[in-house]
C-alpha cells in the first residue's frame, strides 16, 4: 500500500478586511465583546464588487498549491472540495474547479461536513491514494459565509464569528515509509444536528414557501448556533479525536510538534492547548485575523504555519476539527 504526502499548499483570502469596530456600524456590538468571547479581531468578507465566490477562491488557492507541488493542472487525478457554502445548491464546487482550471475530465467530489469538512476531505483523498487508485489528489476547503449572514444585532452572536477564504493541498503518492498521513479518524453524532445548523432553504422549506410567507422574523435561512452547547461538546470531542489519533500510532502528546485545530473559537484552542500541556510554539492559531472560515480554516492555518517555517521535516503534525453535524475528526501527519 502507498502513502499519501502533502506536496503543495496554498491559500487565498479576500482583500476586504472587516474589523470588529467595522461591525459596530450595523449591529450593536463592540471590539471588547467579540475578542473576549471568541478571540477574533478581524475577518475577511468578500467584496460583492469582486469576482470572488466559493469556487473562485478555491481555484485561486488550488493554483498556488499545484504550483508549490511542482505539478500542472493536468497532473491532478481527482478533486475533493469541502464547503458548506457552495455557489449553487447543486452542482457542487468540485466540478466548477475542474472547469475553471481547464482540467481533463477527472472526477470531482464534494464534502458537506462543515467545520470538519477539510478533515473528512483529507481522509477521502488519503484512501484514494493509499489504495493506488490515484497519484495526485487536489483537496480544497473554501467558504463564502458573508453572503448568508444576518448582519444585524439579531444575528450578531453568529455573524461576528465567520469569515471568508479558501485553502488547498495537493496529496501525492509516496513510497517513503513512516512519512505523510499516518492515519485519519472520523466521527459523527447526528442527534445534535440542530444545535448548529441552517434549516432553510431546503427541500423541506423551499424558496417559494419562504417568499410566499415573507416573514421578516423567519430566521431559518440564517445559521443558528447554540454557542455554549457547541463549546462544551467541542472541547470534549477535540480531545478525543487527538488522543485517538495518537494512540493509533503509538504516540504520546509529547510527540506533537504542531497542532492545527479548526479555528472555531480561540478559547476552544486555548482549552485544548492547556489540556495537552502544549507550549505556544506547538499550537497554531490565526482566527484572530480570519475568523472562523469553517472548511477552509484548517488548511489556511496549515498553509500559514508551514510558510512561516513552523513545520519542518519529520515533525508530527496533528489536524483536528469539530463542527456541525455534529461531526469531528483528526488527521495525524509525519511531515
Amino acid at each position: 500500500m502507498y502513502n499519501s504526502k502533502i506536496t503543495g499548499l496554498g491559500h487565498y483570502v479576500p482583500e476586504n478586511v472587516v474589523t470588529n469596530n467595522d461591525l459596530k456600524e450595523f449591529m450593536d456590538t463592540s471590539d471588547e465583546w467579540i475578542q473576549e468571547r471568541t478571540g477574533i479581531k478581524e475577518r475577511r468578507w468578500i467584496d460583492p464588487k469582486t469576482e470572488d465566490t466559493t469556487a473562485v477562491m478555491g481555484v485561486k488557492a488550488a493554483r498556488i498549491a499545484i504550483e508549490k507541488a511542482g505539478l500542472t493542472k493536468d497532473d491532478i487525478d481527482f478533486i475533493v472540495f469541502a464547503t458548506l457554502s457552495p455557489d449553487m445548491y447543486f452542482p457542487g464546487g468540485g466540478v466548477q474547479v475542474q472547469e475553471m482550471l481547464d482540467m481533463p475530465t477527472i472526477g470531482a467530489l464534494d464534502i458537506r461536513n462543515q467545520c470538519s469538512g477539510f478533515i473528512y476531505a483529507m481522509s477521502v483523498a488519503d484512501q484514494f491514494i493509499k489504495t493506488g487508485m490515484y497519484k495526485n489528489v487536489l483537496v480544497i476547503g473554501s467558504e463564502n459565509h458573508s453572503g448568508g449572514l444576518d448582519k444585524s444585532t439579531r444575528g450578531r452572536n453568529v455573524s461576528v464569528i465567520f469569515g471568508d477564504g479558501a485553502g488547498a493541498a495537493v496529496l501525492s503518492r509516496s513510497e517513503e515509509e513512516g512519512k505523510g498521513i499516518l492515519s485519519s479518524h472520523l466521527h459523527s453524532e447526528g442527534k445534535h444536528a440542530k444545535e448548529l445548523a441552517l434549516l432553510g432553504p431546503s427541500t423541506g422549506k423551499w424558496v417559494p414557501e419562504i417568499l410566499e410567507k415573507n416573514d421578516p422574523d423567519d430566521v431559518s435561512y440564517f445559521p443558528y448556533m447554540n454557542g455554549q452547547f457547541v463549546f462544551k461538546h467541542a472541547v470534549t470531542r477535540f480531545s478525543e479525536a487527538i488522543i485517538e489519533g495518537l494512540a493509533a500510532n503509538n504516540l504520546q502528546k509529547e510527540d506533537i510538534s504542531m497542532l492545527i485545530p479548526h479555528q472555531a473559537n480561540l478559547r476552544i484552542a486555548q482549552f485544548i492547548q492547556k489540556k495537552f500541556q502544549l507550549s505556544d510554539d506547538k499550537v497554531f492559531n490565526n482566527i484572530q485575523k480570519y475568523g472562523n472560515t469553517t472548511a477552509a480554516s484548517v488548511i489556511i492555518a496549515l498553509t500559514e504555519a508551514f510558510e512561516e517555517g513552523k513545520i519542518k521535516d519529520n515533525d508530527l503534525v496533528v489536524l483536528a476539527a469539530f463542527g456541525s453535524g455534529f461531526t469531528w475528526g483528526s488527521v495525524i501527519i509525519r511531515w
